[in-house]
């Protein structure tokens, strides 16, 4: 199946969810994500201001800068598909954009760069279990990633799990995967999977 047949099917079955299911499961996500050893390391994290019905950020956001963390959220250029992160201390400091996004005012936040994002929490609409992904067809992220360093996870609701999403070759996988019942180490699983199929040549 084509990432665009997935993604439009993974779309449907995302809007079919519940108001109470969507806040349970963003919860249980967000509990999960906070006593990740990724999150307990980094003083500063990325992440994208979440629209519906992307797992809920905002109240993550809340409990990050509760513990003492650094937050950071994406700004987009789209004519070049760029990506420009800004660290953002209050809600004041963001503005509703194009599609009702919400994005940091350039003017009253500090820019800060790949090497400072000790870990960035990667949105899409479908994955698997290795860590790869479909996004919303924009590729920012795949620019950004191309030579990002540090910890990637993804929050993503059980229901967005496909058994093998189709790849490109400039496809980058995320390290884990937390949902509303299991952290998924997907690094692990990458390792088990080419171990598999080195002893099947």
């Amino acid at each position: 199946m084509h990432k665009k047949t997935l993604r439009q099917d993974m779309k449907a079955k995302l809007a079919g969810m519940s108001g109470a299911e969507y806040d349970a499961y963003s919860l249980e996500i967000q509990q999960r994500l906070l006593k990740d050893s990724s999150i307990k390391k980094a003083s500063l994290i990325g992440l994208t201001i979440s629209a519906f019905p992307e797992v809920n950020t905002m109240p993550l956001i809340e409990k990050l800068w509760a513990q003492g963390k650094r937050v950071a959220v994406p700004k987009c250029e789209p004519k070049t598909r760029a990506m420009i992160f800004y660290e953002i201390t209050s809600f004041d400091q963001l503005e509703t954009v194009y599609m009702q996004l919400k994005e940091p005012i350039p003017t009253l936040t500090k820019a800060v760069s790949k090497e400072e994002i000790e870990c960035l929490i990667v949105p899409g609409v479908v994955f698997d279990e290795l860590g790869y992904r479909i996004g919303f067809g924009g590729g920012y992220y795949d620019r950004y990633l191309a030579n990002y360093n540090g910890i990637c996870i993804t929050l993503a609701f059980a229901l967005q799990l496909v058994h093998k999403v189709p790849t490109d070759k400039f496809d980058l996988p995320v390290h884990k995967i937390i949902t509303e019942t299991a952290v998924i180490d997907c690094h692990r699983n990458r390792k088990e999977s080419y171990a598999v199929d080195e002893n099947s040549i």
